[in-house]
């Protein structure tokens, strides 16, 4: 594209729809950060279900959807970034410096996570931890930097996104039609519309891992769908290391409350009164998927053991896992759609979904839908 087309009127309408993925972005992040690693302040509910389907969904469509704005929008800047002098003044300073910051943070952010929803982790460190500094410190840069560029971000909106034609023979007396200038050239306004089909493009490139009528647009969706029993999975037995105790003939799921402890068998679990419900299961990853899951109420198995309400904790068959284990809180826990279930979609769980049995509680993100259920205990 022709430098002509670089100017601040075109950066700063970018910049603002990028503002506003980073903020859509930032702000789900933060809810799945939250959910997972739960705070006084916000008292996840059980209901609407598929609540944080919704939220962890946009939060990967926008993110990936951020990728062509942030693209377009170096390339409207990026002589600028190597002016000379380096610093002219504080204020100078203090605009270079948010830059750096920005793009290297929001580089990071994309890049990192991309690679999580493709679940390959070529780093050492923890991901979750690190994408959620690195959040605060994008959204920390991008702040800064719109304090210092403020003036002229007002005066570039306030400017047209096109600026009228030199040459008057060659005027269309229509103006700029479709994008283009009077001599065939791509306009300013071109460019905006141009980026924003690819922004649009690119969030129906995995939108349909969440919205099933999307899904066969979402060519570049990790997870399409498929899986055992109709549904997608991130970690099979074989990787948690169960593939022989999820079988064993003598496996049985300990439940305890205080003083109280009782061990059921499948066969008893399955003599215990049935419920079905309609749930989606939604990962981090951004994808999710809706099942008919049927088991045992979580309250009921409480109620076996005499507990009393309260928070119970489910432990994996699994061994050292990250996610072997959850916490459910007391309002999933009384909910009568929190499953620990047996079957799913009307077959018995796949050793892959999580047989013999698992926890399932409505709008709760995949990981800590534990699987291969060995205990649960109702906390004091």
């Amino acid at each position: 594209m022709p430098a002509r087309l670089r100017s601040p009127e075109l950066a700063t309408r970018l910049g603002i729809a990028l503002a506003i993925t980073v903020t859509i972005c930032f702000a789900t992040g933060l809810i799945s950060h939250f959910v997972q690693n739960p705070v006084a302040w916000l008292p996840w509910p059980p209901f609407p279900a598929g609540l944080y389907r919704f939220t962890q969904g946009l939060h990967v469509v926008t993110g990936i959807a951020t990728i062509p704005l942030l693209l377009v929008k170096l390339w409207s800047v990026y002589p600028r970034l190597f002016e000379r002098p380096v610093v002219r003044s504080a204020l100078h300073a203090a605009e270079r410096g948010s830059i750096a910051v920005l793009v290297g943070s929001m580089i990071f952010m994309l890049v990192t996570g991309l690679l999580n929803a493709a679940q390959w982790y070529p780093w050492s460190f923890f991901f979750p931890a690190m994408h959620y500094a690195f959040a605060w410190v994008a959204v920390g840069a991008l702040i800064i930097h719109i304090a210092v560029k403020l003036p002229v971000i007002t005066k570039a909106l306030r400017a047209p996104i096109d600026p009228p034609p030199i040459d008057p023979p060659s005027i269309d007396p229509l103006g700029p039609v479709g994008g283009m200038d009077s001599n065939g050239g791509i306009t300013r306004r071109g460019v905006l519309a141009t980026t924003g089909a690819a922004t649009v493009l690119a969030a129906l490139s995995v939108a349909g891992q969440t919205v099933p009528w999307l899904r066969s647009l979402a060519i570049l969706a990790p997870r399409s769908g498929e899986g055992p029993q109709g549904v997608p999975i991130n970690r099979t037995a074989r990787a948690a290391g169960v593939t022989m105790t999820a079988v064993d003939p003598a496996w049985a799921l300990e439940v305890r409350s205080g003083a109280t402890t009782r061990r059921l068998g499948l066969d008893e679990l399955r003599a215990l009164p049935q419920t079905e419900v309609v749930l989606p299961i939604a990962c981090v990853e951004g994808w999710s998927a809706t099942a008919r899951w049927r088991g045992v109420r979580v309250r009921d198995l409480v109620e076996v053991v005499g507990g009393r309400a309260g928070d119970v904790q489910f432990l994996s068959l699994e061994q050292g896992g990250l996610y072997s284990g959850t916490v459910l809180p007391q309002r999933f826990a009384e909910h009568p759609d929190s499953l620990v279930a047996l079957e799913i979609n009307g077959e018995t769980l796949n050793i892959d979904h999580g047989y013999p049995c698992r926890l399932i509680a409505p709008n709760r993100p995949g990981v800590l839908q534990t699987k291969w259920l060995a205990s649960m205990e109702v906390l004091p």
